[in-house]
């Protein structure tokens, strides 16, 4: 299997930086909501389910490194809704 660098290029283009901007929005998320009642121990599967059903609710805002974004029509209220049902998701339907 080749190399995550090397999936990720066309030509010598390299595709690797390109992120969708509301990853690390959903992160910050996910960590405000572990701290919120009721207390809600995920193990690690489920946080990657979490953050990736979150991603997966949200328009996706990806941009490349150093380009210019003039706005961010996905509102923090948005990202934060979305992992809290990604969070009653997985609560209610965990992997055995």
């Amino acid at each position: 299997m080749a190399p995550r660098s090397e999936k990720y290029r066309i030509g010598d283009i390299d595709l690797t930086d390109i992120r969708n901007r509301n990853e690390l929005r959903v992160i910050k998320a996910i960590e405000q909501v572990l701290r919120e009642p009721p207390v809600y121990t995920p193990d690690p599967k489920d946080i990657q389910d979490i953050y990736a059903l979150a991603l997966n609710n949200l328009t996706p805002r990806y941009a490349q490194t150093g380009t210019i974004v003039l706005r961010d029509p996905v509102r923090d209220d948005q990202i934060v809704e979305s992992v809290r049902n990604a969070f009653v998701r997985v609560m209610e339907r965990p992997k055995e």
